[in-house]
C-alpha cells in the first residue's frame, strides 16, 4: 500500500512548511492547509512528549528538535495559533500582512516581526498583534520579549525559557 501523500491526497510532515512570512502565500485551499498545520503541530507536541520526559509539563518546553530549529518551530506555533503569515512575491515586494520569523543577530534566538504590504497599515496593527504572538508562544516554553528598533519599529526576540 502506498502511503497517502504519496497520492497527494494528504498533506505529509516530510513535505509541510510553517509559513515564515519570507515566502509566498500558502497556495492550498485554506480548509487543507489549517489541516496541515494541526498534523504538524501535533507532530511537534509528540516530539515534546518523547523528548521532554525530563520535564514536569513535557508539552511547555521546547524539545532539542526546536532549539535546533527555532525558525520553523516558532512559525508553526504562530500559524497553530491562527496568527497569519506575512507573504512576499517573486520580486520580494510583501503581498500580505501578518508575521514574520527569522534568525536574530545572536545565536539561540528568533526575531518575529509584524509585517505588510505598503499602505497596509501593519505599523498601527503591530503592538497588538506582536502582544497575540507573544501569547501563543509563551504557554509552549518560549520567551518573548519586545524591543524597539530603528524607526521605532517593535519586534519580538524569541528564546526557549528553559
Amino acid at each position: 500500500m502506498t502511503p497517502p501523500h504519496e497520492h497527494g491526497d494528504r498533506p505529509s510532515a516530510a513535505t509541510f512548511e510553517a509559513a515564515t512570512g519570507d515566502g509566498p502565500a500558502p497556495t492550498e485551499p485554506p480548509a487543507q492547509r489549517q489541516a496541515a498545520v494541526r498534523v504538524a503541530f501535533e507532530g511537534l507536541r509528540q516530539i515534546r512528549r518523547l523528548m521532554n520526559t525530563e520535564h514536569p509539563d513535557p508539552l511547555s518546553a521546547p524539545a532539542a528538535w526546536e532549539r535546533n530549529q527555532m525558525v520553523r518551530a516558532v512559525a508553526l506555533a504562530l500559524e497553530a495559533a491562527g496568527i497569519p503569515p506575512s507573504a512576499v512575491d517573486a520580486a520580494g515586494e510583501r503581498t500580505a500582512t501578518g508575521y514574520r520569523v527569522g534568525p536574530a543577530d545572536q545565536p539561540g534566538v528568533v526575531r518575529v516581526e509584524w509585517l505588510g504590504p505598503a499602505g497596509s497599515g501593519a505599523t498601527q496593527e503591530e503592538p497588538e498583534a506582536l502582544r497575540r504572538c507573544a501569547d501563543a508562544l509563551r504557554p509552549l516554553g518560549w520567551e518573548a520579549l519586545e524591543y524597539r528598533g530603528a524607526r521605532r519599529h517593535r519586534h519580538l526576540e524569541v528564546e526557549a525559557a528553559i
